[in-house]
């Protein structure tokens, strides 16, 4: 979930980059993700697949990342889907809510782009190469 067009950008050619070739969806903004989630406003009736895995940005506009992860974390439906923070914040408060709301990971978002290249064939590597996901039917 990544609201930021140019961060939207340089993930998506990190992760061809990186030999990543599953299915992105992007949504702009907190509410716009939850819809999406749970299949309503604009995503309902669509065909849509659960995701694998959530990047999550905390600084979104309208309901934040935090919220975000708060509502997915205590739906049963969609808790076991394994919440990646990516985020620019490195605030010490940040990392310990998100620990404390469920989040998998939290991983600061690198201002370079080769650095933000690495950490995303990292983030590739360990949770869809190494980490055996649930199984996830919607």
């Amino acid at each position: 979930m990544e609201d930021n067009d140019q961060d939207y950008e340089a993930t998506v050619r990190a992760f061809r980059r990186a030999g990543l070739r599953n299915r992105l969806v992007r949504c702009t903004d907190g509410d716009d993700a939850l819809d999406y989630l749970n299949g309503r406003g604009v995503h309902s009736g669509a065909e849509r697949q659960s995701p694998g895995v959530i990047l999550l940005d905390l600084n979104m506009p309208g309901t934040d990342g935090r919220e975000v992860l708060k509502e997915v974390k205590s739906d049963e439906k969609l808790r076991s889907i394994p919440v990646i923070v990516l985020t620019t914040s490195d605030d010490r408060g940040d990392i310990d809510e998100c620990y404390q709301l469920g989040a998998n990971s939290y991983i600061q978002k690198p201002v370079d782009v080769p650095g933000f290249f690495h950490a995303i064939q990292l983030l590739r590597n360990y949770w869809l190469e190494v980490v055996i996901l649930p199984r996830r039917d919607v």
